[in-house]
């Protein structure tokens, strides 16, 4: 999974990036800070796996992974290379969603480049930037797509989607709006790496007595909340100054001090699980003594395309999947023999639908 950090100049964006990544990007207290994409790795944590480590003690562990790309600042006009900013929308294209940062904390120390804190109208900022780059998008297939359908005639249902999209857009309404009223629409879509059709999770960037005092009493929280619900985006509240000392501490310094806050989880922790349920995505699992590793799929993936995870062989030659259920194995002790004998371990063919925390040994030929 890949995802895109965006937002306005000095909203928090870089400091939360780097909290969340440990990676080290730069971060101050002014505008463009960031020049290059800053890029950055997280393991998804899954006590499941940590689990099946101690049991299978193997050569290799390998969680999911995220990574996370921050760009600079954005500012009105960036689609049209203010700030640099059309250099880096491009750079966030290929991304699965997008997690836009908001400030939402006043602060007389820290700049805004709008010179007040408005939620709503840095997210509209944003927005419309994402809106007026997919625009050149569109503009750029829909000419290139009615030369082609000259010699194709095929292509009519799709000049006249592009068409249809266009006029969406140039009405300031984000690509993930529109109604698609055919598969080949949604195709259009995700091959023409729209951003304003990437799923959003909006991160509001609250000071630490706002996040510890009570979210539900930030009155710009509560405008942003409002607003991912009639967008169906997902809202996570988050202190990135606080995540910045969580992120220096040791596992156990972490748990007492999540503790203190009344959390039971990490901002990023609560960002994966946001993103995950965004996608749609879950987790299968396979250990042994060589590797216990973790694989995101999404959810209603087969067998067979789950397997084609592994290795496109696997696929390719699927034969069965022999799956037990991760609390199923727990509840045997982890002994897959014990497992077996209790008749858990289940043999699955093409049609099965994979499960969250399925731990599975796929049987194929090639």
């Amino acid at each position: 999974m890949k995802l895109g950090m965006v937002g306005l100049p000095n909203v928090g964006k870089s400091t939360l990036f780097n909290a969340i990544t440990n990676a080290g990007a730069q971060s101050a207290n002014y505008p463009f800070c960031t020049i290059e994409p800053n890029v950055g790795m997280v393991s998804v944590p899954d006590a499941r796996l940590e689990k099946l480590a101690e049991i299978y003690s193997p050569d290799k562990f390998t969680p999911a992974v995220i990574e996370f790309v921050d760009i600079a600042g954005l500012v009105k006009g960036a689609s049209k290379g203010e700030g640099l900013g059309n250099k880096f929308l491009a750079n966030i294209r290929e991304v699965d969603a997008i997690v836009h940062v908001v400030r939402c904390f006043e602060s007389d120390d820290i700049i805004h480049v709008e010179g007040s804190v408005d939620p709503i109208r840095d997210i509209e900022t944003i927005n419309l930037e994402l809106i007026f780059s997919d625009m050149e998008m569109v503009t750029r297939r829909l000419d290139k797509t009615k030369k082609a359908l000259k010699g194709d005639k095929t292509l009519a249902g799709e000049v006249a989607f592009l068409e249809r999209l266009m006029a969406h857009l140039e009405n300031g309404l984000p690509a993930r709006s529109i109604e698609i009223n055919e598969d080949f629409e949604q195709d259009v879509i995700n091959t023409t790496a729209l951003l304003s059709a990437k799923p959003v999770i909006y991160a509001c960037n609250m000071s630490e007595d706002d996040f510890s005092g009570g979210i539900e009493d930030n009155e710009n929280y509560l405008k942003v909340k409002a607003l991912a619900e009639t967008e169906k985006a997902e809202i996570l509240p988050i202190c990135a100054a606080l995540e910045a000392e969580i992120s220096g501490l040791s596992d156990d310094e972490k748990v007492m001090f999540l503790e203190e806050l009344g959390l039971e989880r990490s901002g990023l922790d609560r960002m994966i699980q946001k993103c995950y349920s965004l996608l749609g995505l879950i987790s299968y699992l396979t250990a042994g003594k060589p590797e216990v590793r973790a694989w995101t799929i999404t959810e209603g993936t087969k067998a067979p395309q789950a397997a084609g995870k592994i290795h496109t062989d696997f696929e390719r030659g699927f034969i069965r999947a022999e799956v037990v259920a991760f609390e199923d194995l727990m509840a045997c002790g982890g002994s897959m023999v014990t497992a077996k004998e209790k008749g858990l371990v289940r043999s699955e063919g093409k049609e099965y639908v994979m499960k969250d925390g399925d731990i599975v040994l796929f049987r194929f030929n090639v």
